[in-house]
């Protein structure tokens, strides 16, 4: 193993014990052993799947949206100490038929989720597997970085699976406006282009002037239904729409207002969705479909899209913490008065 010269041998963490309290304890620094890397985390964003983790209480150690600098690297490694770069969320085994054909997001053997199944980024130090490591450029922000996880990443793989199915989208709509829904309307525009038009609905007046910002149609549907507000920007029905919310009335509504041929993205994790097959699918040739965080062969190309569209991506980002007001970050986190929310350590 390489050595790192400054690892210490214990480190602060959080520890999430339920009912929004989070405490700190120790943990000794994980030592990498054949194939890991360990890293030392510069920033981790919030995500709003930590909300179990937040309520109930964690037996690890959350965080699965971080960016960090290999710290130490065990024996079989060909990552450099002092490379910079994020953690893809699922360990996923290479080997299975799924990862074969390039989809790690949906590995038929999958070893860990990092910060659900085993420690994660809200440590000062992570110890990873070196394939779900990838590094970046030494000039970016590690902050930054993380745009590359959750917003760019499972936005982007949402988007594409959308497109997959509808070539010629011209309408696309957001069902909320959290960090996931902002970078829904982001990648929508980056890869769609400008000619689309992007809607986004919440109830929140500030995640819908975040998403104006960014370009998007709002539409507060605390005020009126979805079918009013799509009627206030032109528009009789959409060509595609993707559930952010996860909540089931927002994606009976999307549902009911798509176009024929329209194809109903789910990304979000929550409630369920009543359908009548013949007239909501089949006459229509509608589809419905889910998406679940990103292929790993995906970052590259994400990378490109962030060194060129970093001042537009960025503005995602609307607050930074540290490490010791992380409880303090997840109280603004679930106000609904943020964008993405991030501690830097």
């Amino acid at each position: 193993m390489i050595d790192f010269p400054t690892i210490p041998a214990t480190m602060r963490v959080p520890v999430f014990v339920g009912e929004g309290h989070i405490e700190f304890g120790e943990k000794p620094v994980p030592e990498p052993g054949a194939g890991q890397l360990l890293l030392r985390v510069a920033a981790n964003a919030l995500c709003g799947s930590e909300r179990p983790q937040y309520l109930g209480g964690s037996a690890v150690t959350p965080g699965h949206e971080a960016a960090g600098v290999v710290a130490a690297a065990g024996p079989n490694t060909r990552t450099p100490v002092g490379t910079p770069g994020v953690v893809f969320l699922m360990d996923y085994c290479g080997e299975c038929r799924s990862c074969r054909l390039g989809h790690t997001n949906q590995c038929l053997a999958k070893r860990a989720d990092y910060g659900f199944t085993h420690d994660g980024g809200y440590a000062p130090f992570e110890l990873v597997n070196e394939n779900v490591f990838f590094p970046v450029d030494p000039d970016l922000p590690l902050t930054e970085a993380t745009l590359l996880l959750d917003v760019m990443g499972t936005c982007s793989h949402a988007v594409e699976r959308a497109r997959h199915l509808r070539e010629d989208i011209e309408s696309l709509l957001v069902a909320g406006a959290g960090p996931v829904g902002l970078g829904m309307v982001a990648m929508a525009r980056l890869l769609l282009g400008e000619g689309v038009r992007v809607l986004v609905t919440d109830v929140s007046p500030h995640r819908l002037d975040l998403a104006a910002r960014l370009g998007a149609l709002p539409v507060n549907v605390a005020e009126g239904s979805l079918a009013e507000g799509l009627g206030r920007h032109g528009l009789g029905a959409v060509d595609a729409a993707i559930d952010a919310s996860g909540k089931g009335a927002a994606r009976q509504e999307a549902l009911a207002n798509l176009s024929q041929r329209g194809v109903l993205v789910c990304v979000g994790h929550g409630e369920g969705l009543n359908l009548t097959v013949s007239s909501d699918l089949i006459a229509p040739e509608r589809s419905v479909l889910g998406s679940e965080y990103f292929r790993y062969d995906e970052l590259p190309g994400n990378l490109d899209l962030l060194r060129r569209h970093r001042a537009y991506l960025s503005q995602i980002i609307t607050h930074r913490f540290p490490p010791e007001e992380i409880g303090s970050a997840f109280e603004l986190f679930f106000s609904g008065r943020s964008g993405k929310v991030v501690i830097e350590q």
